[in-house]
């Protein structure tokens, strides 16, 4: 049954909102336009900040749907946890659209907010105003995902969260360093 979650999560993860803001938006692929990124953080240079935000909601959502199913199944915090790697992977890799996707950051925000809740809130402050500081959503990831583990630390969670608060975004970064070198190619 925890692997029908973790397809489930994956599933979840694929649904394509930036792609779909596009083509309702503008009639095109995000993927062509901007950094080529199908994620919120293009649709929002490329569509608008309207659509940027609705992306970005839906692509939280996408993660916190995946915890909370975990969740009401009553899976183990282990599988809850591969659920919501399970989210971003599909998010990042989605099959419908030859696995193209975005960088997984909102996703994984949605993930973080189920798993650690207090230290996400407080580390998605601290990124916000790193954002509204400095407009660089680069800059705000890195300090907030940067010192999540820390904060997940300070509030004693779980060796396992303290892992996860570390891993999640470690793939969050990796795909946005693949995705930035291909763009630049």
């Amino acid at each position: 049954m925890p692997l029908l979650f973790v397809l489930l999560s994956y599933l979840l993860g694929t649904f394509p909102s930036a792609y779909l803001a596009g083509y309702l938006s503008t009639d095109r692929d995000i993927r062509l336009m901007g950094d080529h990124n199908m994620g919120a953080q293009n649709a929002y240079r490329c569509l608008g900040r309207g659509w940027g935000l609705a992306v970005f909601v839906f692509d939280l959502a996408k993660g916190s749907l995946a915890i909370t199913l975990a969740l009401a199944a009553g899976l183990s915090p282990g599988w809850v946890m591969f659920c919501g790697l399970a989210a971003v992977l599909g998010h990042n890799w989605p099959v419908w659209l030859g696995f193209r996707g975005g960088r997984g950051e909102a996703t994984a925000i949605g993930v973080m907010l189920l798993i650690a809740t207090q230290p996400m809130l407080i580390m998605g402050g601290l990124g916000l105003l790193v954002l509204l500081f400095t407009s660089s959503v680069i800059a705000a990831s890195a300090v907030m995902f940067g010192l999540l583990w820390l904060a997940v630390i300070l509030y004693g969670l779980p060796g396992g969260v303290v892992a996860y608060s570390i891993g999640l975004p470690v793939v969050v970064g990796l795909t946005h360093f693949i995705r930035s070198r291909k763009n630049r190619l």
